[in-house]
């Protein structure tokens, strides 16, 4: 049973997320030109510097099965303004309720949403702020 200084052990540790991909030249190519992160790619993976210092690494995977939930959410202040210029750069947002608008953000219960895929099928969102 941990007591004293391993009772941090992991609570001080900078945790991060991960996912899988099935390409990964394809992938970066969309989340910097598309989504206009910042991607450097180190050892065969890549990582995505977000606000606050956050990254996320994205690894190779054969055979990938992408999740059947959204694995990334990205908060912006203006869902609107975010939906179109998203569209713009040739993002279609998926359907899944009829209470989503004409842009594909759900407006709902709960927060305003709308939900895209990258290449490999991974579901991300914009969410409102």
């Amino acid at each position: 049973m941990p007591t004293g200084l391993e009772d941090k052990m992991l609570k001080d540790s900078k945790a991060f997320s991960g996912f899988a991909v099935d390409d990964l030249p394809a992938a970066k190519s969309f989340y910097t030109e598309t989504l206009g992160l910042d991607v450097t790619e180190e050892n065969g993976l890549l990582r995505l510097q977000l606000a606050g210092g956050n990254a996320v690494l994205v690894y190779p995977k054969p055979q990938h099965t992408p999740a059947e939930y959204t694995i990334l959410n990205f908060p912006v202040d203006d869902i609107d303004a975010a939906a179109k210029e998203l569209t713009d750069r040739g993002i279609t947002f998926e359907r899944y309720s009829d209470q989503q608008d004409g842009l594909g953000i759900y407006r709902g219960q709960g927060p305003l949403i709308a939900w895209f895929k990258d290449p490999a099928g991974n579901i991300f969102s914009i969410i409102q702020n």
